[in-house]
């Protein structure tokens, strides 16, 4: 369910198990916004990395039929990203609760490198 975003707009929660069936399955494209430097250390497979300090939301990847859902470190950048996709006039407002601390909370996979 949708709700307001403290960043500006809307936002959806999802949580880990949502994002990892869905990018099981292949319904969701998950967009990392975290800083290069954090990317290289660590990321969930299949996201694509889209760093909020560079946001272009012209630039965001045509999910084609899947759902893009932002993903962050614990979940604030992911919504700040939302809400600056929703400022272009981009229906996007989902995001992975949590981040990809929750992610590893829950052990599920991460890649390093």
């Amino acid at each position: 369910m949708a709700e307001p975003n403290p960043f500006g707009g809307v936002i959806e929660n999802l949580s880990v198990d949502e994002v990892r069936k869905g990018l099981a399955d292949g319904t969701i494209l998950l967009v990392d916004v975290r800083e290069p430097n954090e990317l290289a250390a660590e990321s969930i497979p299949g996201a694509v990395d889209f760093p909020l300090s560079t946001f272009d939301a012209d630039a965001l990847p045509d999910a084609g039929d899947r759902m893009l859902v932002f993903s962050c470190r614990s979940g604030q950048r992911s919504q700040r990203a939302a809400a600056a996709a929703q400022a272009a006039g981009l229906d996007l407002h989902r995001h992975m609760a949590g981040g990809i601390l929750a992610w590893k909370q829950a052990g599920f996979p991460t890649e390093q490198g």
